[in-house]
Order: C-alpha cells, then structure tokens, then sequence
C-alpha cells in the first residue's frame, strides 16, 4: 500500500512499532503537507524517532525515499554524525524511520555558522572518492552539463507559461522581466565551449541538494545537524554552491554569501581547474531557476500539496503575491552582477 496524505496518528504509530519491533506509547504530528509528513515517535523506554511518511505523487515519481535512506545508510558508515541516523525502512507503506533530532532552527547565521555548513561540504566531498558512492543515485534535478542546467530552466518556464494567461501578474512578469534577461543568460552560454559536454566523473561531488540552514537544526550542545536528504546525490559542485547562494529559504547576507563562495572555491576547484570560472558563468543561470522555484506556487497541483485543500483564495492570493515579490528582487539582483558582454 501507499500512504496517502492522510495518514493518520494511528497508521503512524503502527509503521513505527513494525519498524522497531517495539511498542510505541506516544505519536505527534509534527508536519503535514509538503513533500512528505512527519511524526514524533516515543517508545515505552522514552527513546524518540521520526518517522517519514514520503506519499507518491501523480506528477512527480522521484524515489526520495529510497534516494534519502541510502544516502544517510552511506553517511552513517562513513562516520558522519551531522545527520539523522536511519533506523529502518517500509517501503510498501513509503515511510521511514530515524533518529529524532532535538534541536532549533538555525536563525539569524553568522560566520561560525556558515564554517559549520562548510565543514560538513569538506567532510562530504572526499567521501564521493570512496568505492561504495558509486551506487548512489545522481541528485535530482541534477546538472551535470550548462545545457542540462538550461534546459531545466526551460522546462520550469514552460510549465508556468501553461497557467499564466489565467494568472496576469505572473504573465506580465514571465513576458516582460523573466524571459529578455533569461534569453540573454541561454545565449551567451550557448556561445562558450562546452555547453553541452558533461562533467567528467572525477569532478562531480556528493550534493546534499535542497541544502543549507533552513534545513538544519542547533543541538543543545550548539552542533549543527542537517535535514532533508530526498533529492541527495551526484551533481556538480557549482550547482551545489550556486544553490546555497540563491536558496530564497536562507537569503544569506551578501558578506555570508561572498565567504561561502570563497570556502567553497578552496575546496572544489582542488582537482577542477575550471571551477572557478564554471561557478561565475553558471551562476545567473541557477538565479533565474530559483526564480522560477520562488513561483512555483501559482502551479495548481504545488497549492494542493502545499495546503491540503485549508486555505481561501484571500490567503493564496497573498503568498502568490509575496513570491512574485520574491522573484522579483532576485531578477534586479541578477540584472545588477551580471550582463551579456
């Protein structure tokens, strides 16, 4: 069976207790809606997990259970303790259990932060060498090629122009802002050599994907644990980098993002001589992704998921208003560092 939406405390409780082997005495919901939906679980002997409902979807067959549960099994064997540890996996019912993290969100980063988020890049990247990575999946949605990266672009813009004649906000800002800068970006790509040659193996790293501080928590004891490994894999460094850079769910202060840049350099290029250089041209591109990201919202199918069917038209029309305010600033942001030669 698959668990649907709607899976229920109770259902919730017995995938636990068939993982562990062991009662459980206590289930809160922690988050419904999303990509996935989560519970606490406490046991008789007061140990807590979380166990992950990942419920398949109509327009997205991804595996992230599968991608999520064998990236932390590999990270785990490998001595990595900034992550959740796995417990167990149902794949008939697409849940999976792990290790509960007791910790708060990570606000307001400054630098010490952003060396935490660099050291577990550092102690991430060496592991792609390691014999058992091969069988890691490549990241979804990864980019291992400048015309994979377009053509991503293009598809995101293709799917929003679908609904924009019955959204006229999105429509004047696809045809009058997104499209002329986005055009100018894919051409002059286009033109460099290399477009669509792909990485060679020895350069990709191991991405966490969807990565940064809005997806990890402060332990009590001030260690930064990461979260969310559903889109995890393969990619290219630069796509990993540029994610951090334009992640609307962080909005780094410039000095932060500078700094993340100037680790992250230090780090990849190392064995990619081109880093550097792939990192600047590729940059506006990821940009313009995000932005298209940020508006999602507007597809039907993204507000169903997002709310459950618990929101009115008043509260849709102001996160749809907010995102494309969003989008917005990352457009004049993109026009002021970069232009067609």
């Amino acid at each position: 069976m698959s668990c649907a939406w709607t899976c229920s405390a109770p259902e919730a409780a017995a995938y636990a207790a068939d993982l562990l082997g062991q009662p459980v005495v206590e289930v809160l919901p922690v988050r419904r809606g999303g990509n996935n939906a989560l519970f606490r679980i406490t046991t008789a002997g007061r140990d807590c997990f979380a166990l992950k409902v990942y419920p398949r979807q109509s327009r997205d067959n991804r595996d992230r259970l599968g991608r999520e549960y064998a990236f932390l099994q590999f990270l785990q064997s490998r001595g990595v303790t900034a992550v959740p540890r796995p417990r167990g996996a149902d794949r008939q019912r697409d849940c999976a259990l792990y290790d509960w993290i007791d910790g708060q969100p990570v606000t307001h980063p400054g630098p010490e932060e952003l060396e935490a988020l660099v050291a577990f890049l550092e102690q991430l990247h060496p592991l792609a060498r390691h014999p058992e990575a091969a069988a890691l999946a490549e990241a979804s949605d990864c980019c291992l090629s400048p015309a994979t990266a377009g053509a991503q672009l293009q598809r995101r813009l293709a799917r929003l122009a679908e609904i924009a004649p019955r959204e006229p906000a999105l429509e004047r800002f696809l045809e009058r802002e997104f499209r002329p800068l986005a055009l100018a970006v894919l051409e002059h790509l286009a033109a460099q050599p290399g477009f669509a040659a792909l990485l060679a193996p020895e350069r990709r790293t191991l991405s966490p994907s969807d990565f940064g501080f809005h997806n990890a928590l402060r332990r009590p004891s001030g260690e930064l644990v990461f979260l969310d490994f559903e889109y995890a894999g393969w990619d290219d460094p630069v796509k990993l980098v540029a994610d951090v850079c334009w992640h609307p769910g962080m909005d780094l202060a410039p000095e932060l993002v500078q700094r993340f840049r100037s680790r992250t350099l230090a780090l990849y290029r190392a064995g990619d001589d081109d880093f550097p250089q792939r990192l600047a041209s590729l940059l506006p591109l990821f940009g313009l992704i995000w932005c298209l990201i940020l508006l999602n919202e507007f597809l039907p199918e993204r507000w169903q998921r997002r709310t459950l069917g618990h929101a009115d038209g008043t509260e849709r029309a102001a996160v749809l208003n907010r995102q494309l305010g969003r989008a917005q600033a990352r457009i004049e942001r993109l026009r002021e560092s970069w232009a067609v030669g």
